[in-house]
């Protein structure tokens, strides 16, 4: 796997903007109480992530959430664009972490952390070829 790209440094900052649509949000409340959900604040972070790494990475390479963390601290209602601000923490070999906060146009409505990990995806299509393998056999 090639180094990481000297523009892959703690400090870069990005911006996503992400609509809050209904699919977004919680539903078991009712139509009244529908509000951003947190598993799916975690997923846009972590797609924003994914997202802003490619365009560092090389052909071949991709990431892989390892870990988040996150504080959801003010609800937001459908309709309504939220923006992620992620800001490079710290690049350790593969391991890239980032803090981030989530704003909608009122309040920050989410912080935390998310790790990571950039992966050969060659090699990642061998271990888990051969994780199935494993299993299949353990099934048997």
């Amino acid at each position: 796997m090639a180094d990481m790209k000297p523009t892959l440094v703690p400090g870069v900052a990005f911006s996503k903007r992400v609509l809050v649509d209904e699919e977004r949000c919680i539903s078991f409340m009712g139509r009244e109480n529908m509000v951003y959900a947190t598993p799916r604040m975690v997923s846009d972070v972590e797609y924003a992530c994914r997202d802003y790494l490619l365009a560092h990475l090389d052909a071949g390479e991709d990431s892989v959430g390892a870990h988040v963390s996150i504080d959801h601290l003010g609800a937001t209602p459908p309709g309504t664009e939220i923006t992620i601000d992620a800001r490079i923490a710290a690049v350790e070999k593969r391991r890239v972490t980032f803090e981030y906060t989530v704003r909608d146009p009122l309040e920050e409505v989410g912080r935390g952390t998310h790790v990571r990990f950039v992966v050969d995806m060659a090699k990642s299509r061998e271990r888990i070829a051969a994780k199935r393998a494993k299993l299949s056999a353990q099934i048997k």
